[in-house]
């Protein structure tokens, strides 16, 4: 009779089932999920834009990141990947959804700029592995179960260089998300679309690094060349120099 458990890897796969068919959210082996959310793109998706995040073009503007490498993490169709790129970043940007991904790459196609876009999961075995100077999640990490905070501090652990940034956008509270406790996910209620968070708690989960800065993101009008929404969360945290363990 075979176990189920035999590594971190292997209690992390078993609580992932539990969610299931949610689980298809974040996990290779449900990108279908995605790939029907991004068929039809004449949706009127506020991040189907073809603008980058606001809190990115802040950043750049004010020197809080510099060009290097950098991984766009739950790329979508690669409206920040291409603004990383026109920045003179060297940029890999990852998506579960292979709609998703040729979507970007059209864009891409289109505005002449060289990305290395890769299909699948991000935590697997086999995608891109830095290291990085910048890492970028614009909504990639509010849509992980808790248990799944493991898998996201090593891989910034592990990818990005010392002092290398992260940089986030997420769901607030009282805006956006579900705002259950973490326990309460494992009796069958699921996230709901997403989990909220307050900046006390993603101070927290990210306390082994350095908060540069942690704001609503401001709101821009359709008019805008940027892309921004106030229910969300524009965090940017520094990996120390001294190597270190996230999440203890």
């Amino acid at each position: 009779m075979h176990r189920n458990i035999r590594s971190v890897d292997d209690v992390l796969r078993l609580m992932d089932s539990l969610f299931a068919p949610e689980a298809d959210r974040w996990t290779e082996q449900g990108a279908g999920w995605w790939d029907g959310f991004y068929e039809d793109r004449s949706k009127p998706v506020p991040f189907f834009v073809a603008k980058p995040d606001e809190s990115l073009v802040s950043y750049a503007e004010r020197g809080l990141i510099t060009p290097g490498r950098a991984l766009d993490v739950g790329c979508g169709p690669g409206r920040n990947a291409l603004h990383l790129a026109s920045l003179g970043f060297e940029v890999d940007a990852v998506d579960l959804s292979p709609g998703a991904i040729a979507w970007a790459e059209e864009r891409a196609a289109g505005a002449g700029a060289d990305i290395r876009f890769h299909c699948g999961d991000v935590f697997a075995e086999g995608a891109p592995a830095g290291p990085y100077d910048l890492i970028y999640d614009s909504g990639c990490f509010h849509h992980l179960p808790p248990h799944r905070r493991v898998s996201y501090l090593e891989l910034v652990g592990r990818a990005l260089v010392p002092g290398g940034r992260l940089a986030l956008s997420c769901f607030a509270s009282g805006a956006m998300g579900s705002e259950l406790p973490d326990a309460e996910f494992y009796g069958g209620t699921g996230r709901r679309g997403g989990l909220a968070y307050t900046p006390e708690s993603l101070r927290w989960i990210f306390s082994g690094m350095e908060e540069i800065e942690l704001r609503r993101m401001r709101d821009e009008p359709a008019a805008s060349p940027y892309f921004g929404e106030d229910f969300l969360w524009a965090a940017l945290f520094r990996k120390p120099d001294e190597p270190g363990t996230l999440g203890r």
